[in-house]
């Protein structure tokens, strides 16, 4: 998916409609960190988007400092405009974390949400959360967002109908656009819960636990390991 300007700017409104309890879930996030962080923290926000996580980590907390990675130029412009007035010390990385050169230390925390699905390969997907280890400090709280569950079961199939529905009612689309769109959602990479957790382990966390999840989404709080 190629979030050029236009689509940047239509993403607020296309998150809130497709993750129903996006804003729920950025509340959880923050709850996490705040309660797991000193007043002075340095953050990594692997898929920083349009800012929204900043945003609303940075509130309360003008003595932490993040540094934002996201491969969309458009949407890290979009990014830099919103986040401007804000006294945080905030850098960002135009990339991924595994073709991005960052500052020489060791994070107080890390996030990855609404990332990891656009990743199909599972060992690319390893090597992701491998390298956000890398960059974190031992002990230090991790968040995961991403699409899961298991396409033709019959959990996730209902969750697909749910899906459909909310678009149908809350959006003046019609039902082919629908359509079309879910031939987009269903191409991206699905995984099973068990499978999220043994990658978060394999990856270097432990303590992975599942705090939040809305139709087809689901996030993961862990810490990263202590040795």
């Amino acid at each position: 998916m190629e979030f050029n300007s236009t689509l940047a700017n239509e993403y607020e409104k296309g998150i809130r409609r497709t993750l129903p309890s996006y804003d729920a879930m950025l509340r959880l996030i923050q709850t996490f960190y705040y309660s797991a962080l000193p007043e002075k923290a340095e953050l990594l926000i692997v898929g920083a988007g349009s800012g929204n996580e900043i945003l609303q980590l940075a509130e309360q907390r003008p003595h932490w400092s993040f540094v934002g990675i996201d491969p969309s130029e458009s949407m890290l412009h979009v990014a830099k405009e919103r986040l401007k007035s804000l006294s945080n010390a905030i850098s960002f990385h135009q990339g991924t974390i595994l073709n991005t050169t960052l500052p020489s230390m060791q994070y107080d925390a890390a996030s990855c949400v609404l990332v990891l699905h656009f990743i199909q390969d599972y060992k690319e997907k390893l090597t992701t959360l491998t390298a956000i280890a890398h960059y974190l400090k031992p002990g230090a709280p991790f968040v995961l967002v991403s699409k899961y569950g298991q396409q033709g079961t019959v959990e996730t199939e209902l969750q697909f109908d749910l899906w459909r529905a909310y678009w149908l009612q809350h959006t003046k689309l019609s039902a082919k656009d629908v359509a079309e769109m879910e031939k987009s959602i269903r191409a991206l990479s699905f995984m099973r819960e068990e499978e999220i957790v043994t990658l978060l382990q394999q990856a270097g966390f432990t303590k992975p636990s599942r705090f939040f999840a809305t139709t087809l989404f689901g996030g993961w709080v862990c810490f990263k390991e202590e040795h």
